[in-house]
């Protein structure tokens, strides 16, 4: 199987300044980080009017290595070195604040960056200032960046943005895609404002078979032609490419052959099978323990009709490489890994309680006070999620488990959507996987789902535990079109069987609306709302029922005239 693998020349010189205020940097990490976060290269070029731009400099690039890697392997690349970016900005912004120098910032701790992370099939790149990023094709050399530097006239400019120049961060991403044999050049002014495109091209063909060498003819050439200035430059060639769908949980696991058949005392890989929990089309799962500790997990195995379908293992593979990232007492966690596996399954916490469509059966007039702490546990296991840059997608009665200590966990990943594995174009489909009643409308568009979409399947089941009933009944898998969605009629939550606050149905109503904008902004502001509802929530709440819900008042109307119409019919 390929693999991602490149070549890398590089060289800096402080030319004829005193000092070298240029810092460059390369992180080349083996698997599986590789796989799951790339390869980053990155340079800084200080300003000259600074002393301690250096300082700046070398903070932008080692701080960006260093803690691009600290970041979750769930994070989209984008994600994370915005992040990362960010906070370095901020401390070198604050380190110039607290210096001699805070009211001149052309003297503080400031310096351009160009970055490039390569990962998968596609090079990200991150920009500001002039230093520049150039893509070598034949015999052109393009560049990728954009100088952000401002002229005051033709001789005199300054940046217009820079790292440590501003408390907030403009920074400039471009994904681009890649080919093997693709080259890359990074190079700061001192060299591409003493050089023409035509003598960078020919000199990094002339040294093909050693970009170190290119890097430094390209430096000298620089200095023969007059340069004034500090010379760096970085030439990355992609050698080899993954294929789209080679990530870390797909060849750990994919690759194993199928377990034999699994029953009562079956014995598979250092675990005794007690007995199976549960079986669907999609799965088997089984309670199982190790036989050395005695200690009690859920065995997990694949259909055998799914078994040959790449998208369908790495969707089960996935769940337990998701559970092991995330920390969370309401998600379902994964033990530890003690041995080596011989075939294809997965082991997971076994949690011994009931799940959530149980827990209605048992509580079929549930009222407000009991249905709200649990929805509040739910939000905090999707919150988890959503901090990871991941969404759920199949959140149902059935994936929420309920322990005998009463704490609520999320289950079943299978369906969940991985921002940072996303990326790497995996071999998932872009399948509706969650369950129909309790899918977000966006999703039967052909739209990708986000926050919200988790927001709306949890208000389902918010409104299920206080109803007995879903929102839409079974019409919103029905409506493929904005225009039919636009129609979905939302069936109040109030009853005269149940006691319900008025406030209450609007908040559901607001979390349950079929346009993704129009809910709540944030999970925790549907939360918020079901304790304590805002001022608005309220006033809609004592409208009359015409100005709050026409549609439902006009339909109550013509109820009531076809009942006096039938009864004056009877008479």
């Amino acid at each position: 199987m390929a693999a991602l693998t490149i070549s890398l020349g590089q060289h800096s010189d402080k030319g004829r300044k005193p000092s070298n205020q240029d810092f460059h940097g390369v992180y080349l990490p083996t698997e599986p980080q590789r796989s799951t976060k790339g390869i980053a290269i990155a340079l800084a070029d200080g300003i000259s009017s600074s002393e301690v731009s250096r300082e700046a400099s070398e903070a932008a690039v080692g701080g960006f290595l260093t803690d691009y890697y600290a970041t979750p392997a769930t994070w989209t690349v984008k994600t994370s070195a915005q992040r990362v970016l960010q906070a370095t900005n901020a401390w070198l912004y604050a380190q110039t604040r607290q210096s001699q120098y805070r009211y001149n910032l052309d003297r503080g701790y400031v310096c351009t960056l160009s970055a490039m992370v390569i990962k998968s099939t596609t090079a990200h790149l991150f920009h500001v200032g002039d230093s520049r990023i150039y893509q070598l094709s034949g015999n052109t050399l393009e560049p990728l960046t954009e100088d952000h530097r401002f002229w005051a006239s033709r001789e005199v400019s300054h940046l217009s943005r820079a790292m440590g120049a501003s408390q907030h961060l403009e920074l400039d991403y471009r994904p681009v895609s890649l080919s093997a044999g693709d080259v890359f050049l990074l190079a700061t002014d001192g060299v591409y404002e003493w050089l023409t495109s035509a003598e960078m091209v020919a000199l990094i063909h002339a040294h093909w078979g050693d970009l170190d060498a290119a890097a430094e003819a390209l430096i000298a050439a620089a200095l023969d032609n007059g340069s004034d200035d500090n010379l760096t430059v970085q030439i990355v060639r992609i050698d080899s490419l993954p294929e789209r769908h080679s990530n870390e949980l797909y060849a750990a696991l994919g690759a194993l052959p199928q377990p034999p058949e699994l029953r009562e005392g079956s014995e598979l890989d250092g675990y005794r099978i007690v007995r199976q929990l549960h079986a669907s089309s999609r799965s088997h799962v089984f309670l199982a323990e190790e036989i050395e500790s005695g200690e009690k997990v859920a065995l997990k195995t694949l259909s055998s009709e799914l078994s040959q379908d790449p998208a369908s293992i790495e969707r089960f593979v996935r769940e337990e490489w998701i559970a092991r990232r995330i920390n969370n007492v309401h998600v379902l966690k994964a033990p530890a890994q003690q041995r080596p596996r011989h075939y294809l399954y997965t082991v997971l916490a076994y949690i011994e309680g009931q799940t959530l469509t149980q827990w209605m059966r048992d509580h079929p007039d549930a009222d407000l006070a009991s249905v709200r702490p649990l929805v509040e546990q739910i939000a905090k296991g999707l919150r988890a999620f959503h901090r990871l840059e991941m969404l759920h997608q199949d959140l149902r009665p059935d994936n929420v488990m309920i322990d005998t200590q009463g704490t609520v966990k999320l289950i079943d990943f299978g369906a969940a959507k991985v921002a940072g594995i996303a990326e790497e174009g995996s071999a998932a489909s872009d399948d509706i996987l969650g369950t129909a009643q309790y899918t977000a409308p966006e999703y039967f568009l052909g739209e990708g789902g986000s926050t919200l979409s988790d927001q709306y399947s949890l208000a389902v089941i918010t409104y299920q535990m206080l109803t007995g009933t879903l929102p839409y009944g079974t019409e919103v898998a029905k409506t493929r079109t904005q225009a039919a969605q636009h129609k979905l009629a939302y069936q109040s939550a109030l009853s005269e069987n149940r006691e319900l606050p008025a406030w209450v149905d609007e908040v559901l109503k607001k979390a349950l609306h079929p346009t993704s904008h129009k809910r709540f902004p944030a999970l925790s502001e549907f939360i918020f709302e079901l304790r304590s509802p805002s001022p608005d929530m309220l006033k809609r709440a004592q409208l009359p029922l015409l100005e709050r819900d026409p549609v439902l008042f006009w339909k109550s109307v013509s109820l009531a005239l076809a009942i006096v119409v039938i009864a004056l019919l009877v008479r």
